[in-house]
């Protein structure tokens, strides 16, 4: 059964993410912004990933993509389907992806939808459309995932139309908490989001493994459930810093062993974990083993469970905040600085991995003006000899790439598995 799912601000990371969990043939991208994946939609782990905004179930998919005909099409089934619909108002939005229709002409197939579903002497209100497609907040807000909500999809593909309905969106409410209410955390530093921290921990982790996945549509339970597929696994963040990563890994539910050369950092990092467990409607869907310990992560040892999978996810040291270009030399020094830790770090682990250990960094690259993107050496070529670079069928390496508008510095996603 396929499910469509609606990618993040950078698509390339969202779809280089869920092809690490499901594999290159269970995906297909659907224009810039969706993806269609063959997985039952019960079994596919949401609340984890990090790049999809929208999760919907594909209603039916038309042999045409003339917006009047898609518009007939709507307007003449919707009545039929808010028959099946609870009593009580009906909430309504559309959002449309791939064709170039203006926020007018979207609300307008809207309220004539409306219209359809009002014969029926069903009360419905319409979520505005200030753009072709509603935002998280605006579905969040006006309440079209539940009961009696109802987000349309309308997504073009190819020469086909697929007609969806949005089942689930990201809480950016919790995320939002996660990320500011953090009691540590220390601005010069930099902050990592947690959006972007579940990235990584999915690069890294690879392929979820289908015979323990559990089923949300078995669980009628409010409460958390236990993620079965972590509990022979074991997360290492040599570079947690205050934690971000360990954070979002424990909510997966993996045990996690975090590391910082900086004993300011581990404090900040366990006092973070200690909040997450205790704040109100705590997301720890259980008590993973959580270890924190100081170590020089070009080095040192790590005391690894040979019991359990490992995996290594982190964010390296992204050097200097630059708010503009520096110049050359300045720059040529934090390149050099960054490769050779990276390197050593690099160096150290594969004393101790297995073969077949993956691992994910997030490491600093650098956007110039124009647009280009400066990468470690590292990264442009195979100086790795004891690692296989990570590639992905549905997305170029140098795609990898995380950055906000106006920023300098930026994050390159390394993804690696140990000879």
């Amino acid at each position: 059964m396929q499910s469509l799912l609606i990618l993040g601000r950078q698509p390339e990371l969202s779809l280089a993410e869920l092809e690490s969990l499901y594999g290159a043939d269970k995906l297909r991208l659907v224009g810039q912004l969706a993806a269609v994946i063959d997985v039952d939609p019960c079994l596919l782990a949401f609340e984890r990933l990090g790049g999809t905004v929208k999760f919907a179930k594909i209603l039916t998919e038309l042999d045409t993509i003339n917006w009047e005909d898609i518009g007939n099409f709507l307007i003449n089934n919707s009545p039929g389907n808010s028959r099946r619909m609870p009593p009580g108002k009906m909430r309504l939005g559309i959002s449309v992806y791939g064709f170039k229709q203006a926020p007018r002409e979207v609300q307008r197939l809207a309220f004539n939808i409306k219209q359809a579903v009002r014969a029926t002497n069903r009360s419905v209100r319409v979520a505005p459309n200030n753009n072709p497609t509603l935002s998280t907040a605006q579905v969040i807000h006006n309440q079209l995932t539940g009961t009696n909500g109802w987000e349309l999809l309308i997504v073009k593909d190819n020469s086909r139309t697929i007609i969806a309905q949005t089942v689930k969106v990201q809480d950016i409410g919790a995320y939002a908490r996660r990320d500011r209410e953090r009691p540590a955390r220390d601005l010069k530093v930099g902050t990592l989001p947690p959006k972007l921290a579940q990235v990584i921990i999915n690069l890294a982790a690879g392929p979820l493994p289908a015979t323990t996945a559990q089923s949300v549509c078995d669980t009628r339970s409010p409460k958390p459930r236990s993620r079965a597929y972590c509990a022979d696994s074991l997360l290492l963040d040599p570079f947690c810093g205050s934690g971000v990563i360990i954070q979002e890994a424990a909510i997966m539910g993996y045990a996690c062993l975090g590391s910082d050369i900086s004993p300011r950092m581990i404090d900040f990092a366990k006092t973070n974990l200690k909040w997450l467990r205790e704040m109100p409607r705590s997301p720890l869907s259980l008590d993973p083993t959580i270890t924190f310990i100081q170590r020089d992560a070009t080095k040192d040892q790590w005391p690894l469970d040979p019991n359990k999978k490992l995996f290594i996810a982190s964010e390296t040291d992204l050097g200097k905040p630059f708010i503009k270009p520096p110049p050359l030399a300045k720059l040529e020094t934090e390149i050099a600085k960054a490769q050779r830790s990276i390197t050593k770090t690099l160096d150290n682990l594969a004393k101790q991995l297995g073969s077949g250990t993956r691992i994910a960094f997030a490491v600093p690259a650098w956007r110039m003006p124009d647009g280009h993107i400066i990468n470690l050496p590292l990264l442009d070529h195979n100086s790795y000899s004891e690692y296989n670079r990570v590639s992905f069928r549905h997305v170029r390496d140098e795609q990898l790439i995380y950055y906000r508008p106006n920023q300098v510095v930026a994050r390159a996603m390394l993804v690696l598995s140990k000879a």
